[in-house]
């Protein structure tokens, strides 16, 4: 009776091992699974920091791979700075300040030298809080991708209903659809912060959410020329610009 008792009581230790082993073999394949995917999205990252449009433009927001795997938040952060940092932003800040100087946007800075100044600093203020809000920190949050997952084929009013969806539905880091908050939110912070610079007679909540309209029908905008863009390269230039964005 006491053998038989005993058997039981051997038997724990050993299948408390057994679990334990098995336990340990489940975290390590999904240790070395994610691994894996992260290693992939790196690469699948990599290939987007060289897009760029007339070999000028950056374009590393657009993912041409339909199954892409989703981006880890350290990986998130690093998009969006690269191209907020990226030479063409300061460029496009600087013309963008010269073009408003010349219809007396933004009345309240002034002209001369330190009215422009005040004016490039404003726009590049505005795009890179809006692509680090939008692109970065509101993507990490709500586990959502940042990125345009350009459809590439089909027909123009599908591919058009695509891109224009995208300003307001995105893909979360599980795959699935849903509403693009991360570009909504993005854009009102953003606006939100403009506050802080822009002249006294142009700030407000009423004037927050102008700006934050018209940057998200902006980036619409731009969005709907990504996706056929490589479309136009080579009706323009077969041998050319087609190759810019793969």
């Amino acid at each position: 009776m006491a053998f038989a008792m005993g058997i039981p009581l051997l038997t724990f230790p050993v299948a408390a091992q057994i679990a334990d082993a098995t336990a340990s073999a489940g975290t390590s394949r999904y240790q070395l699974d994610e691994a894996q995917r992260k290693l992939k999205a790196g690469a699948e990252l990599k290939q987007q920091e060289h897009q760029r449009i007339l070999g000028v433009i950056p374009d590393f927001n657009t993912s041409n791979v339909q199954d892409a795997e989703p981006l880890s938040a350290g990986q998130k952060w690093h998009l969006a700075l690269k191209s907020a940092i990226d030479p063409f932003t300061f460029v496009a800040a600087g013309i963008d300040a010269g073009l408003n100087q010349a219809t007396d946007d933004h009345a309240g800075y002034g002209q001369g030298a330190e009215g422009y100044g005040k004016r490039l600093g404003a726009s590049y203020a505005d795009s890179f809080s809006g692509t680090m809000l939008g692109n970065a920190l509101f993507p990490m949050l709500l586990h959502q991708d940042p990125r345009y997952f350009r459809k590439g084929s089909g027909s123009f009013s599908s591919r058009l209903m695509h891109a224009l969806a995208a300003t307001v539905i995105c893909r979360n880091d599980n795959g699935k659809l849903a509403p693009n908050y991360s570009n909504l939110l993005g854009n009102l912070a953003a606006g939100g912060i403009s506050n802080l610079y822009y002249p006294p007679d142009e700030r407000g909540a009423g004037l927050t959410f102008d700006r934050a309209l018209t940057v998200s029908a902006e980036g619409t905008i731009g969005t709907v020329f990504v996706e056929f863009w490589p479309d136009i390269s080579k009706k323009l230039s077969p041998k050319g610009h087609g190759k810019d964005v793969p």
